[in-house]
């Protein structure tokens, strides 16, 4: 009977295991199904990019592998392959150096990185030659028809990638290394693929290269003539809306469909955000050492007041002094102060600057450093004024965005002319500065330098998480346009900011 009895405690354990081990066997195993995206009404087959240094993928103040594969558009592309898209060809550069040379010898920088070498970081460019040349053209058609530089009207100018041209400042010579002919056009490049579907986002640099320096150049309002146009003046709105109409027409007259983007407030930018106008701290030995140099043009001012030249209120505005603490940056200017130079060749026009200054960001390069190592006084930007091209005064961000509010008008108008997606890329600078960008860790995106993820070190042009930003805002228009339903890009796959 004990035995019995032992014999079926074995065997209960074995029907026990048995059981236990036919659950195991019979456990449901759920495959979950791949998620099925879908195009709408669009047909991204064959997408093409057209735009300037923002399309192309320029981050850290160059161009270069990593950063074009960083673009918004390569990321709209990976999202177009799940419903259907096809290759999306890039004109790398050689590197990740970014630098470019013409005939062996260098003609643009390197990308900039961060140096902790004087205990503070600092952009500085990152060692090495170049190997990207210029004149080592490439050969086929690219996805991505971003050219660093272009404006409205060079999308449209032949010879704009002429490599003869490119050492005369006749030619782009990023466009130079893939067009497909001397008197090609970027346009004409674009549209010879016949895409299926398009973006379009130019416009920026009829007004940015006016605002990088510091207003030095002119506004064209009125002007129609581009030809007549230097690279800092501010474009005729009438010319920026008709190269973009040409633009449009070309590129749809196969019914082809497409997204298009406004253009963000160029003075909201890191680059204009970042150095305060007071940004040089003083003891009060050395504002008593300026202030006395100062004492002499001051006092010729007050008598020039005194005789009728100026105003007090400008008198008041020009009179230079110091004390302990953040000094207000001096600067020379060519408008907003009655020239007295005829009258006194040393009373030059300049005043100190006022929190309604921006300071551009490569200012702070040398801002508060010696002129002369050996006079403790000639401290740029105190004893020696800056150029009117290190500040855009009130007078210069008025012209700017009076610009940008014409340009985004004509946009807007077009894309409805047009019935394309529209991306409202001011706005979301505008929330970038504002409120941020939340991600699904926690953290925040924003628009500050260095630190805000949302900018590269240039300061005008978007690091790859900001990109990612970017490309979710497209996304999300063509998505409400044309009923496709794509998932957009995750920006914590993306860096804030290159380290190395």
């Amino acid at each position: 009977m004990k035995k019995f009895l032992a014999l079926f405690f074995f065997l209960g354990l074995f029907f026990v295991a048995c059981e236990s081990d036919d659950a195991v066997v019979e456990e449901e195993v759920i495959i979950e199904e791949p998620i099925v995206y879908t195009n709408g009404s669009a047909d991204f087959t064959n997408y093409v990019a057209i735009g300037n240094s923002l399309t192309a993928g320029y981050s850290d103040n160059a161009l270069f592998i990593d950063g074009q594969l960083a673009s918004y558009p390569v990321m709209l592309a990976s999202n177009f392959s799940l419903v259907g898209g096809g290759d999306f060809n890039v004109p790398l550069m050689a590197d990740n150096l970014g630098g470019l040379t013409f005939g062996g010898n260098s003609i643009s920088g390197n990308r900039l990185i961060l140096s902790f070498a004087t205990g503070s970081p600092l952009p500085v460019p990152v060692e090495g030659t170049g190997t990207t040349e210029v004149t080592n053209t490439l050969s086929g058609s690219f996805n991505n028809m971003g050219v660093p530089g272009a404006t409205s009207y060079t999308l449209l100018a032949p010879g704009y990638g002429n490599v003869q041209g490119v050492p005369l400042g006749l030619a782009n010579p990023y466009y130079a290394r893939f067009a497909s002919s001397a008197e090609a056009t970027i346009l004409g490049d674009a549209a010879a693929q016949n895409p299926t579907f398009f973006s379009l986002w130019i416009g920026n640099n009829d007004v940015l290269g006016y605002a990088t320096s510091g207003g030095t150049g002119v506004d064209q309002a009125g002007n129609l003539d581009p030809s007549t146009y230097a690279r800092n003046d501010i474009s005729d709105p009438n010319v920026v809306a008709g190269a973009i109409n040409a633009t449009l027409q070309t590129m749809t007259a196969n019914g082809a469909k497409g997204v298009i983007a406004n253009i963000p407030e160029v003075t909201s930018i890191p680059y204009f955000t970042t150095v305060p106008y007071n940004a040089i701290p003083l003891d009060a030995a050395t504002a008593d050492l300026v202030n006395g140099a100062y004492a002499q043009y001051n006092g010729g001012l007050a008598q020039l007041q005194q005789l009728g030249f100026i105003t007090a209120e400008e008198l008041e505005k020009r009179t230079i002094t110091f004390s302990a603490g953040p000094a207000n940056a001096v600067v020379m200017l060519d408008e907003d102060l009655t020239d007295l130079t005829g009258v006194n060749p040393a009373l030059i026009n300049m005043r100190q600057a006022t929190p309604d200054d921006l300071l551009v960001l490569t200012s702070s390069s040398f801002l508060g450093t010696l002129a002369n190592p050996n006079d403790p006084t000639s401290i740029n930007g105190v004893a020696v004024p800056l150029a009117d091209k290190w500040v855009l005064t009130p007078e210069e961000q008025l012209l700017a965005n009076n610009a940008i509010v014409a340009f985004n008008s004509a946009i807007e108008a077009l894309a409805t002319q047009y019935d394309l997606a529209f991306v409202d890329a001011n706005a979301l600078q505008t929330q970038l500065n504002i409120s941020g960008f939340t991600l699904a860790d926690g953290s925040v995106v924003t628009g500050d330098f260095g630190t805000g993820g949302g900018f590269s070190l240039d300061g005008v042009h978007p690091s790859p998480r900001g990109s990612a930003i970017l490309a979710n805002a497209f996304i999300a228009a063509i998505n409400a346009k044309y009923g496709s339903d794509l998932p957009g890009v995750n920006p914590l796959d993306f860096t804030g900011l290159y380290i190395k």
